[in-house]
């Protein structure tokens, strides 16, 4: 997760609208979890989402904008944070669910940063296996949360 705050402060100054980006970006990487694909790189892939989640965002600003320019009433287009904190609360409730070795290896992929191979060699056990729990705790995840 740091490394998403980071990439996020490419985009926004303000912390709030940092967290809100790296929150939108893993809901909608947990909501598309069957479109990764194992083995290639899981922090390019959420890059990409978390990328393209912004020039969506800034599009629809730029539009608002542009009717606030014209004098016509907008309606407020950002979900209320209590609706993100539900959000994550479920993600987080649904990763407690998972095994413990599915947790800890998708944990040290996704949220650590770390690759594939340092998470094995932290867990002691081969790249594959980390792999194959990663690839699990995914798709548990997905039957989860729907």
């Amino acid at each position: 997760m740091p490394a998403m705050h980071h990439f996020a402060r490419r985009f926004y100054a303000n912390p709030n609208d940092v967290e809100d980006l790296v929150q939108d970006t893993l809901l909608k990487a947990m909501a598309s979890l069957q479109t990764f694909t194992p083995g290639t790189r899981l922090k390019s892939w959420l890059f990409t989402i978390m990328r393209n989640t912004f020039y969506n965002r800034y599009r629809v600003e730029k539009r608002q904008l542009c009717l606030l320019d014209g004098d016509v009433g907008i309606t407020a287009t950002t979900a209320p944070a209590q609706e993100w904190s539900l959000a994550q609360s479920e993600v987080l409730t649904a990763m407690d669910d998972l095994p413990r070795h599915y947790r800890d290896a998708l944990s040290d992929i996704v949220f650590d940063d770390m690759s594939y191979e340092s998470a094995a060699q932290k867990r002691g056990c081969a790249i594959g296996t980390v792999k194959s729990r990663v690839n699990r705790a995914r798709a548990r995840l997905t039957g989860i949360l729907g």
